[in-house]
């Protein structure tokens, strides 16, 4: 019996124009509640971006954001891993300085950094993901310590390669992860959506065979990979095909609703 349900964002629980079917999402939700069912939104937003989303539910609806690094449950910040200060610091220096890249987002507990130089495409792309920002001269000038991830848009896909090997390379602490968009995010190590699921089921009493997950890019990876309830999308990565146990409708057909609305009735 199902007692979780965990989903990504971008790509799954949202359509590619950023909307969901509220009406849809608000008959599903309605029978979860019913039913004693948690419902989890585990993505690489900002949690203010999430919350966002419900404004009605938001703090009904429990999130695991920033890729894993922040899980919030009842309203409440569970759990919260933070980058060194040195590690920042010399991450920058290499993304900024090395490789001239200057599409940066320095993402914190409450508030995410930018630039304010940069062109507007990058600003519109920032205001997808991010609720609240702060733009900056330098980045290093940040003051902020609580830094959660750093995000970059690189559409370079030789350079993306060059920096995932950096980091593999030399800095143990922390993982690249590619999320889609042209983006690689920077994660501690130990930060993934799986792990902090795992958090969040324990605090619950839930097993992992009694969760149900839905992803399309290899940031989901981890938590597709905890039950045999997974869901790839329609439109997802290779690694998320191979990962996931079933697969669901394209997400501009509301396709985590439609498993979801399925499981349902097969409990009456």
């Amino acid at each position: 019996m199902i007692k979780a349900i965990a989903t990504d964002k971008d790509g799954t629980l949202f359509k590619s124009d950023n909307t969901m079917d509220e009406d849809y999402f608000d008959r599903i939700y309605q029978q979860l509640t019913d039913h004693n069912i948690k419902f989890i939104v585990a993505s690489g937003n900002q949690l203010a971006q999430l919350q966002s989303f419900f404004p009605n539910k938001k703090d009904d609806i429990s999130y695991v954001a920033e890729n894993g690094a922040i899980t919030v449950d009842n309203g409440e910040i569970m759990t919260a891993h933070y980058f060194p200060e040195n590690t920042v610091t010399s991450l920058l220096e290499m993304i900024t300085e090395d490789f001239g890249i200057k599409d940066v987002v320095l993402s914190a507990l409450n508030c995410a950094y930018i630039l304010d130089d940069r062109a507007d495409d990058f600003y519109d792309y920032v205001d997808q993901y991010y609720y609240y920002k702060e733009r900056v001269s330098d980045l290093q000038d940040v003051e902020d310590t609580k830094i959660v991830k750093i995000a970059l848009r690189v559409k370079d896909a030789s350079m993306v390669d060059k920096i995932v090997e950096i980091i593999e390379d030399d800095y143990d602490e922390v993982r690249a992860v590619t999320s889609g968009n042209d983006s690689i995010v920077l994660i501690l190590t130990e930060v993934n959506k799986g792990h902090a699921l795992e958090e969040l089921l324990e605090k619950w009493g839930i097993q992992a065979d009694e969760l149900m997950t839905f992803g399309d890019a290899d940031n989901d990876l981890e938590m597709l990979k905890m039950t045999p309830h997974s869901y790839a999308m329609a439109e997802c990565s290779d690694n998320v095909a191979q990962a996931a146990q079933h697969r669901a409708s394209s997400n501009d057909d509301s396709g985590v609703f439609q498993v979801i609305e399925e499981y349902l009735e097969q409990q009456k």
